[in-house]
């Protein structure tokens, strides 16, 4: 099977003024499609090339390719956008068990939010920042280049099932916010779809 750029569910405008239209627009359709594109090229013809994504990032500690590193740059970028653009609308309300176990954790929300704010903009480089649930634990780690925590299972650290994530490649913001990364993270806190985060969360 080839692997294919998904549809975004709302317009690339829907998000403003938080996320930009044509920072979307560029975002999903160039950056996305050529991870997408690298990841076919790499698969083709191997005996991974039937796996959907999903399936590809559970078992990547076991593939065996001479251009591994490679694939990981790209399967992951898949998955990571793939994910993100599942976790964004605007409007939703952080309740019930998510918000529960966010407080059992970081004490508050404002805890919660200010913690991964530090650790998205105190990442050095390219990458991702994730809540992830790591057996019932709530954590936030980050992750670098397109590396994703589901690859991380030597690596306790970071293994676990992202609930949230954040993009912080400068791609995913430069043409609004340039060099303000925090500004960028902060405007993450207006579209997270925090409905599809708690169903994260319960599955």
């Amino acid at each position: 099977m080839s692997y294919v750029l998904p549809n975004l569910t709302y317009s690339y405008n829907a998000l403003e003024p938080f996320f930009d239209e044509k920072t979307m627009k560029i975002h999903h359709t160039k950056h996305h499609q050529n991870y997408i594109n690298n990841t076919n090229i790499i698969l083709k013809n191997t005996t991974f090339s039937s796996l959907s994504i999903d399936e590809l990032i559970s078992i990547f500690n076991e593939i065996n390719l001479e251009n591994k590193q490679t694939l990981k740059n790209n399967a992951g970028g898949h998955i990571n956008h793939s994910f993100f653009w599942k976790s964004l609308r605007v409007g939703t309300v952080l309740t019930h068990d998510l918000k529960t176990e966010i407080e059992k954790q970081f004490n508050t929300i404002d805890n919660f939010k200010k913690k991964f704010e530090e650790i998205a903009l105190n990442h050095f480089g390219s990458g991702w920042v994730w809540l992830i649930n790591q057996d019932g634990i709530l954590s936030i780690v980050s992750t670098t280049n397109q590396d994703n925590p589901l690859m991380e299972k030597s690596t306790s650290k970071f293994y676990g099932t992202p609930i949230i994530g954040l993009d912080i490649w400068e791609h995913a913001y430069y043409l609004k916010y340039q060099n303000r990364r925090l500004d960028y993270i902060k405007a993450f806190w207006n579209v997270v779809d925090w409905e599809v985060a708690s169903d994260r969360l319960q599955k």
